[in-house]
């Protein structure tokens, strides 16, 4: 007769291989602190592009209409953005080796189908309301679209993913709320939340 201790690691290779079939486990955490970052320093460099010397949690009665500005921050944001994409793609990738699996699969597939209808539509929507003039409208939106990104990707991989979007969502009600605050709450959604979710991710999953 096996020992226990043996009993208890085929249920465990037994519980990785299920996962592996219907969840993507290869999300990687410091991927996500790391998009913490680079948000923090977007919302930095538009900070001091539209808010400085003011300070960031002082209500900003104006709005943003000069179309090189608003140039500027959509180059910021989309440089955020491929940053996160690129360090998510290879930390995960590394992370998907270690396991022994691929990182394009079904799963992950199916994943990133949920993740980019949301995206893709809340970006679309983003820049129609800036085309349109509505400035304070555009970061309550990213957080919100994001946030209903990550709960329809959430099925697919870890359950942490599904509290973040929440989160996001909330952080992006609020801003919309108190558009004078658009900035500072962007940076909190993407930045704070991102690197507090990475760090329990990585703590949980990566070790």
């Amino acid at each position: 007769m096996k020992p226990v201790s043996q009993y208890e690691q085929d249920i465990s290779s037994i519980r990785l291989m299920m996962e592996k079939s219907v969840k993507f486990i290869s999300l990687s955490g410091l991927s996500g602190v790391l998009a913490g970052v680079y948000a923090l320093a977007g919302a930095t460099a538009a900070y001091f592009m539209i808010h400085y010397p003011a300070s960031p949690f002082e209500y900003r009665m104006y709005s943003v209409n000069s179309e090189e500005v608003i140039g500027n921050l959509l180059g910021i944001a989309a440089l955020v953005l491929v940053a996160s994409l690129l360090t998510g793609i290879l930390f995960s990738s590394r992370k998907a080796k270690k396991q022994n699996t691929t990182l394009w699969n079904p799963v992950s597939k199916t994943l990133f189908l949920n993740l980019a209808v949301p995206l893709v539509t809340g970006g679309i929507f983003v820049l129609i309301v800036l085309y349109n003039g509505h400035f304070g409208i555009a970061a309550p939106a990213t957080l919100i679209f994001y946030g209903l990104a990550l709960i329809s990707a959430s099925s697919q991989t870890f359950e942490e993913v599904r509290y973040l979007g929440f989160c996001e969502i909330v952080i992006g009600l609020i801003a919309a709320a108190m558009p004078g605050f658009g900035l500072l709450f962007w940076a909190i959604g993407f930045g704070v939340l991102h690197i507090i979710y990475g760090s329990l991710m990585y703590f949980r999953h990566d070790q």
